[in-house]
């Protein structure tokens, strides 16, 4: 009869500590579980993000869902508690808004980009690269019947901004009442690209991205409120550690330079 092998205590604690290391070794050597991120992003940012969204990919293997609208939309989705890892707004004023309701973290909250606004015509004719001036005279340019096609004045920031510009150079009561309200930035774009609109305000980098619009005049710098793009983590985020990353990631120097050859310029503000 064989005698059994006799195990000691030291030799168990060896046989534990080793079972140990190669548990470790094998989850080491496993990948790391992919996520999946939403982000509530302003319509204007939609090419960028796209961009951005895949070169985050590539590098990370984590995916970024884009949901893109109205930053006043978004943030009212967020708040009824529409899933969303990140907020990326086109207005200071809305992110305030979903922050006072507490639906952010605010410690996560930074400046992303910059952009400026521009009127923008369907007509090549009317190209230029002038400011525009109190004696800009828009109604002559929209002619008889045309519209200006501008987001909603009231709500969406790309025609907050609109308006707050338009009144600095006197020029809003001359084309108030011949507006063409869209829901976002976009959608103005997309009824001068189209002809539908004569002529539109929506922002530099929209004008960029649209080869049928054409910049007929920016507007200067003070007649509104600084245009910046802030960003937070949306309190009830899914993927806190991953939606973090992400953000920190668009101020990176790839990042930075993927937004730079959209139009975008640097955050107007250092992170909080």
């Amino acid at each position: 009869m064989r005698p059994r092998p006799h195990f000691g205590d030291k030799d168990i604690a060896n046989v534990i500590a080793s079972l140990r290391a190669a548990v470790l070794a094998i989850l080491c050597a496993l990948p790391a579980q992919a996520a999946d991120i939403t982000v509530f992003a302003a319509a204007s940012l939609g090419d960028a993000l796209t961009d951005l969204a895949e070169a985050w990919q590539a590098e990370t293997g984590h995916s970024v869902t884009l949901v893109l609208a109205g930053s006043s939309t978004l943030a009212r989705q967020i708040e009824a508690g529409a899933p969303a890892d990140i907020y990326l707004s086109a207005n200071v004023d809305w992110m305030d808004w979903l922050a006072a309701r507490g639906r952010l973290n605010e410690v996560s909250r930074i400046d992303v980009a910059s952009n400026t606004l521009v009127l923008v015509a369907h007509d090549g004719a009317a190209a230029s690269e002038v400011l525009l001036s109190p004696k800009t005279d828009i109604a002559a340019l929209l002619g008889t019947d045309g519209r200006l096609a501008v987001a909603l004045p009231e709500a969406v920031p790309a025609g907050l901004y609109a308006r707050a510009g338009l009144e600095t150079l006197g020029l809003w009561d001359d084309v108030s009442d011949r507006l063409a309200p869209t829901d976002n930035v976009r959608a103005a774009l997309a009824l001068v690209a189209l002809g539908e609109a004569p002529l539109g305000v929506v922002y530099a980098t929209d004008a960029l991205a649209e080869p049928r619009v054409h910049v007929v005049a920016t507007f200067p710098e003070g007649s509104h409120p600084a245009i910046a793009y802030p960003a937070a983590l949306v309190a009830e985020s899914a993927e806190p550690d991953v939606a973090s990353d992400f953000l920190q990631w668009l101020l990176s120097a790839a990042a930075q330079s993927s937004l730079r050859k959209h139009g975008f310029g640097p955050p107007t503000a250092e992170p909080k």
